[in-house]
């Protein structure tokens, strides 16, 4: 069965915006943000954003704990 137009909407409430990673010129920015999707508990989110946070591109979720071992992660490349 295909799905409709109204089985893709997706909802979402930024909680709290971290700061913005990069800029495309055109007024997208990648951001690091916590978002609730779907009304579903928030988590940390790292997408590309239109201006009005009103349209977004296919981003990648992380749990806290996601969060924390990306952290351990990049800290230790900067240590090398």
């Amino acid at each position: 069965m295909a799905e409709t137009e109204r089985e893709r909407e997706v909802s979402f409430v930024l909680k709290e915006h971290f700061g913005v990673l990069s800029s495309n010129g055109k007024g997208w920015t990648r951001e690091l943000n916590l978002v609730s999707w779907n009304g579903k508990p928030e988590k940390y989110d790292i997408r590309d954003w239109c201006e009005e946070h009103t349209r977004m591109r296919r981003g990648i979720t992380l749990s806290l704990e996601e969060t924390a071992a990306l952290g351990r992660l990049l800290n230790d490349l900067h240590l090398q």
